[in-house]
């Protein structure tokens, strides 16, 4: 597990600074059980989390720098949840050592007057940027206006991020699929599974049930005796091909053959709904509209800012870069 930076820990580390009663006729609470991989049942034990300790408290006296609970937790406020969880469980004496590391080391660099070279302050005032920055675009994310008729526009502009779809399809397998030949089944090549796959398509076009078409013709024995059913699905729950070809199908159409890792297939859209209600979709659409206005203010502000670049220095370098030793 990697923590930020000595200079991020060290710059924050010295800059910041009754039970209700249950009535007698209700049920007594049944302890909660696991079941063991033999199978038996056992009860769960259940742990509660420590209270937070006071703010003010001071947690670790390194030199004469004294972090406070409170200091501590806007530090942490730096890091990803897992690396939190981390932190404040199985990782908590690596990162308490890590911590004595970091403070007892950044006042040896200041009795040695390392703060005081050009090469500390660059690095210093790019890290405290990069605290800032992170903190102004949090900043902007929450002060950031979302009502209902922002959320409906953007669900309309982006149906289908939240629609599924009902499918089914024919598959015609081609050589190198994972899909193994049946008994008797001929070997064919890419263009005869194609010329197949087209002429299956114009079968059904000209009236023939797909589901019966799919029962016989269809190479993928997980779906072929349910008609080719998939079920429904939505973005990201299948190859890139048939999801594309899918979601651009209205409901009764067919399409065209396309070309997947285990052959052609033939699609039809049964039916398109939303994955949830306009209420359970509100925490996706307000988190997403709000990384989009997000980043609109962003490149708005970037387009408003003075900005130039020493084109030398943004040129591609080629060949090797010398590394400076270190001292």
């Amino acid at each position: 597990m990697r923590f930020p930076s000595v200079v991020f820990l060290a710059a924050l580390s010295v800059s910041a600074i009754g039970v209700p009663v249950m009535a007698q006729e209700a049920p007594k609470a049944q302890p909660p059980v696991m079941t063991r991989p033999d199978g038996a049942t056992v009860p769960l034990e259940v742990t509660p989390p420590p209270a937070p300790l006071p703010p003010n408290r001071v947690i670790l006296q390194v030199g004469e720098i004294a972090l406070t609970a409170g200091q501590l937790e806007q530090i942490l406020e730096a890091y990803s949840e897992a690396q939190r969880v981390y932190v404040n469980g199985p990782g908590r004496p690596q990162f308490i050592q890590q911590l004595i590391r970091v403070l007892m080391l950044s006042q040896e660099g200041k009795r040695r007057k390392l703060d005081e070279t050009d090469r500390y302050r660059n690095q210093l005032t790019y890290s405290a940027a990069g605290i800032l920055s992170n903190h102004t675009e949090e900043d902007i994310r929450k002060k950031i206006k979302i009502d209902d008729a922002m959320l409906e526009d953007y669900l309309k502009a982006h149906p289908l991020d939240y629609m599924q779809v009902r499918a089914r399809h024919i598959l015609i397998r081609t050589p190198g699929s994972s899909l193994p030949l049946e008994p008797g089944q001929k070997e064919l090549t890419d263009a005869e599974a194609l010329t197949k796959a087209q002429e299956l398509r114009a079968k059904i076009v000209a009236g023939a049930d797909f589901a019966d078409v799919a029962k016989i013709e269809s190479n993928d024995i997980s779906t072929n005796t349910k008609g080719g059913d998939l079920g429904f699905f939505k973005r990201g729950q299948m190859a890139p091909s048939i999801e594309e070809a899918a979601f651009a199908l209205k409901p009764g159409e067919i399409s065209q053959p396309v070309k997947t890792s285990m052959g052609y297939t033939v699609i039809k859209v049964e039916e398109i709904k939303p994955v949830k209600s306009f209420e359970e979709l509100r925490p996706d659409l307000e988190r997403n509209l709000r990384n989009e206005l997000t980043r609109k203010y962003v490149d708005d502000l970037k387009a408003l800012t003075k900005i130039e670049i020493d084109p030398e220095f943004a040129a591609p370098r080629k060949g090797s870069f010398p590394v400076k030793p270190a001292q």
